[in-house]
């Protein structure tokens, strides 16, 4: 299961996960960010209550990162231990902005 919980400040959207991103739940984050997405420059991704990610949830992240990267900017920020094990083992801290 995934909470999705979305602030927008202007152009500026935090997005707040909360439980696993795997192949059941990585459609409805994809979906939610495309309908989000259009006129933001900044987005923050708060992973402080994300759990688990799987190669689908790093895939719908990596999507976003490539469309912040043509229209603004994209970080990740409070990414639990367990899902930082993730992006290190995958590569992915040198892909993403993580603070």
């Amino acid at each position: 299961m995934l909470n999705i919980e979305k602030k927008q400040e202007g152009t500026s959207l935090t997005v707040v996960l909360q439980g696993r991103l795997d192949t059941t739940t990585s459609p409805e984050l994809e979906l939610s960010l495309k309908e989000s997405l259009p006129g933001v420059t900044e987005l923050v991704m708060d992973l402080e209550g994300l759990e688990y990610i799987s190669s689908a949830g790093l895939r719908v992240l990596l999507s976003a990162q490539k469309q912040m990267m043509k229209q603004g900017s994209m970080k990740l920020v409070h990414v639990a231990e367990t899902v930082m094990e993730i992006f290190e083992v995958t590569g992915f801290v040198d892909i993403l902005t993580i603070e």
